[in-house]
Parts: C-alpha cells; sequence; structure tokens
C-alpha cells in the first residue's frame, strides 16, 4: 500500500496566516513523564473548514460527516493557474456530484518552509458557486486560504460551506500527481468549533 501523507508538520516557526494565533509549545514534565502544552488556532497548519467558521450558528466540525472525509477523490493539476482558479479551468475536468475534489496549485512548488506569502492561487468565487451546484461533497487547497488573501468578498468559503461541504486548507501536494486517490482526512470532534487541524493522507 502506497501511502502519502499529504499534512503539513506542526511547529513553532511554522508559516501562519495573518492574524491567526502563533503555534506555541510548553514543554513540562512530572516525576514519571513528559507532557507539552499547546496554543495554536483552529485554522493552524492542515485543517478542515466546518460551517461554523463563516455562519454565526453554523455547525461545527463534530458535525461533519465522516463519509465526505474519507473515500476517493480526485487531485485536480491546476498548476497552470497563475492567480484564481475559474469556472473555466474546471469545466473539463468531468467533476461530478459527491466528488472530493483536491486542487494541486504552483502554491505546492512554494511549500511551508518559509514565511506566510500572500501572492497564493486561490478559488474564484464563481468557481466555489460552480462546485456547490454540481454537488460536490468535500474542496480542498493547498495553501491556508481558499479565498485571496484581502478580498471581502468570501464567496469562496460560503457557497461551500453553506451547502455542508466541509474545506481542507493548508494541504501539501508537492509529491501527489494529479489522478485519483483515496483520502483520509478527519477532523477533531471538537463540539461547535468552526475548524479542526487534520492529518490528511492519500492511498493510492
Amino acid at each position: 500500500m502506497n501511502i502519502i501523507d499529504i499534512s503539513t508538520k506542526l511547529h513553532e516557526n511554522m508559516p501562519i496566516y495573518p492574524g491567526n494565533q502563533e503555534f506555541e509549545v510548553e514543554r513540562g514534565e512530572s516525576s514519571t513523564s513528559y507532557i507539552s502544552t499547546l496554543k495554536f488556532g483552529s485554522h493552524t497548519g492542515t485543517h478542515m473548514d466546518a460551517p461554523a467558521h463563516v455562519f454565526e450558528n453554523g455547525s461545527g466540525t463534530d458535525q461533519i460527516e465522516l463519509e465526505k472525509c474519507v473515500g476517493q477523490c480526485k487531485v485536480l493539476d491546476m498548476t497552470h493557474v497563475e492567480t484564481g482558479i475559474n469556472v473555466s479551468d474546471l469545466e473539463d475536468e468531468n467533476i461530478e456530484a459527491r466528488d472530493k475534489i483536491l486542487f494541486k496549485t504552483t502554491n505546492s512548488e512554494k511549500g511551508y518552509d518559509r514565511d506566510f506569502f500572500k501572492d497564493f492561487v486561490y478559488l474564484e468565487s464563481k468557481a466555489a458557486e460552480y462546485l456547490a451546484d454540481l454537488g460536490v461533497s468535500l474542496v480542498g487547497i493547498d495553501y491556508l486560504s481558499i479565498k485571496k488573501k484581502g478580498r471581502n468578498d468570501n464567496t469562496a468559503h460560503t457557497a461551500l460551506l453553506k451547502n455542508d461541504i466541509p474545506i481542507i486548507e493548508g494541504l501539501d501536494l508537492s509529491g501527489v500527481r494529479s489522478g485519483k486517490y483515496e483520502l483520509i482526512a478527519l477532523p477533531l470532534k471538537m463540539k461547535g468549533l468552526d475548524a479542526s487541524p487534520i492529518r490528511a493522507i492519500l492511498k493510492k
């Protein structure tokens, strides 16, 4: 079995989306063991957004349907896109209802071993609406947000999340080719939380 880890590593020097909590570790010990206290935001590293991220009364990560997080997915090669993924980039990809879609962009070439970069490739609003209308079950992208940095229009999030389509952000698809894989990407079962770090893997 070939397992590909598509999660980013959590550490104290990792890139954080501006304004979010930095990742902090306080290491302690007792007479018999070691234990660490962690401080970080719910949108740290590879994470999954729930409707509560954008809607006041939206459901949290504990209510995400797990069948949306496990099963066949399609990794789509979007490395030709320079700024935002548009509907025209998706129309020939044979996307169907209930598909799990992961976007590999040039973000994966830049990686997570550097400070946050704001010119990442994102999903355009109309493209998010297109995916929602198709009825996909999950959408993921290879940087820390699915929408353009600084854009007031939050449709890239809301179009998906209002239809209970979870969003994975912060994927590392640098070692992944386009194609079909088995995805396992489970959020922590935290009541009402807007997002959760995940350990995401692909099986081929």
